[in-house]
């Protein structure tokens, strides 16, 4: 597969495959700091933008994607930037601490508004902290999501590696749903303060579990930089075209990603919406944030043994399905709110950890897939040159002319480039967008069925449409996204027989 996947101290050897436990401990660590920035600002940044800040809905949504179309932009560039510090240095972990350093600084100043703030000027302000932020988290997210198909080539092993890591992610999503509100009343009637107490808190265990995640980064020799590697912008932005125009396993799996974050993103951003309008009561997020992720974690490890005994893509359209059934059981709270919905959360949290960890898994498999693809035309490549090099000698020597110098290339194995970061970057776009837009798809349904901003301690009453606006961003919407999915979904071409690998297999 190429030399970084050749030594990786503290992961699996290529000769056996098998992770070691600490390994994937430190692994599945970089998780809390992920399922962090993703759950919190996810669940509390429209709800700050429009019930704290006086920030209208529509405006709201409007930062959410500015933010997000930065993303879209910086990710297949840290990507590509990745790939070189990998050649350059051995590793990916000095991008993954640099995220680390900076987040819970940028995080802090996205909650930290001055109280003398409000309305538009402190939406820009949000806007510019979040970007920064963002930024940060990508700057740790891609070459994190790169690791695994460097770690090990096994496809079981891939499994393993992230069913532990969703099993970390639901923890932290527990963690950061549930806490995330608890330590924003620590401000009292203090909004704001409270607001910065959790922004602080939060940002430094996202900051230390990226820490500690990066020490499994595998340390290998560097690498000669090819010729031409040093590009532009937009050619970085190429290269991750590229990857979705040549790889339908990867287009394939993104968009129903894609559309799953849509759903999932739309429901975290209306779930604090859900518990002060239709619940009546605010403190109900945290039983929301249990009702779905006690669940979640008991199921992680079935979904991985259920993926190894009936394959990870049917395993995955199995979760998205009990996932739909649970979202659509939701529109209930239109006509009959009550402590029911808990059981029907609890039934998407069974789906969505098998909707975490089985795309994970699937994603190194695709990395593989297109690398072993791309070396297998490269090789049928040369065999051709070859032949048409001996054909022209021939006719050379039949001539008495001397013949020219044979074009074929002599590169080996460990000159052809995974593009692993590349792969994470445009994976990294993809996720960030479709939660983004799920966030916005609410702020759209709030601003069309009439939502009411208010600021500080200013008391609102939302007129029905609202709230049903509110139970429909929550319940049949998602369940649309979602079932759209299962369409991409079953084009997903990779079955484990295109690439699994026996102990040293290549």
């Amino acid at each position: 597969m190429g030399q970084i996947t050749e030594v990786r101290p503290g992961g699996a050897s290529a000769s056996t495959d098998r992770l070691s436990r600490g390994t994937i401990a430190k692994y599945s660590t970089g998780s809390l700091g992920t399922g962090g920035f993703a759950t919190l600002p996810g669940l509390v940044l429209v709800y700050f933008l429009t019930d704290s800040l006086g920030v209208t809905a529509a405006l709201a949504g409007l930062i959410v994607v500015v933010a997000k179309v930065w993303d879209v932009l910086i990710d297949p560039i840290i990507g590509d930037l990745s790939d070189r510090s990998l050649r350059r240095t051995g590793s990916r972990a000095r991008f993954m601490r640099i995220g680390a350093v900076f987040l819970p600084i940028f995080f802090l100043a996205t909650f930290a508004v001055p109280t003398a703030v409000e309305g538009r000027a402190a939406g820009v302000w949000v806007l510019v902290a979040f970007i920064a932020a963002a930024t940060a988290f990508s700057l740790f997210q891609v070459p994190y999501i790169a690791l695994p198909a460097e770690l090990t080539e096994n496809y079981d092993e891939r499994t393993r590696l992230l069913t532990w890591r969703v099993v970390v992610l639901t923890l932290a999503i527990l963690m950061f749903g549930g806490g995330g509100p608890m330590l924003r009343a620590l401000g009292g009637d203090n909004e704001r303060l409270g607001y910065a107490i959790m922004a602080l808190v939060a940002g430094l265990v996202i900051a230390l579990g990226f820490y500690i995640s990066s020490k499994v980064a595998p340390q290998v020799a560097p690498s000669a930089e090819p010729a031409g590697a040093r590009v532009s912008a937009i050619a970085q932005y190429k290269l991750g075209i590229s990857v979705l125009r040549r790889s339908k396993p990867f287009r394939t799996l993104l968009g129903t990603f894609f559309l799953q974050g849509l759903a999932t993103g739309m429901m975290l951003a209306g779930a604090q919406y859900v518990a002060k309008w239709v619940l009546h009561s605010e403190s109900a997020v945290t039983l929301l944030f249990v009702a779905l992720i006690a669940p979640a974690l008991l199921m992680a490890p079935v979904w991985g043994r259920i993926a190894l005994r009936v394959g990870k893509e049917k395993a995955f359209a199995w979760a998205t399905i009990l996932f739909i059934v649970g979202s659509l059981a939701l529109m209930g709270l239109a006509v009959a709110p009550g402590a029911w919905v808990y059981a029907a959360v609890g039934l998407c949290g069974a789906a969505y950890a098998g909707m975490q960890s089985l795309p994970m898994a699937m994603l190194p498999d695709v990395i593989t897939h297109d690398a072993n693809t791309e070396m297998s035309a490269g090789a049928s490549r040369a065999v051709g040159l070859a032949a048409g090099a001996e054909a022209g000698a021939d006719a050379a020597a039949n001539a008495g002319v001397p013949a020219l110098e044979s074009p074929v290339s002599t590169a080996t194995t460990d000159d052809q480039e995974t593009r692993a970061g590349v792969f994470g970057g445009v994976w990294t776009a993809g996720e960030t967008t479709g939660m983004a837009l799920g966030s916005t798809a609410l702020t759209l349904v709030l601003a069309l069925t009439g939502y009411l901003e208010s600021s500080g301690s200013t008391s609102v009453v939302q007129p029905d449409s609202a709230v049903l606006g509110i139970v429909l961003a929550f319940s049949l919407i998602p369940a649309l996204a979602t079932a759209a999915s299962l369409v991409t979904l079953r084009a997903y071409p990779l079955r484990r027989a295109d690439v699994h690998r026996g102990p040293g297999g290549r």
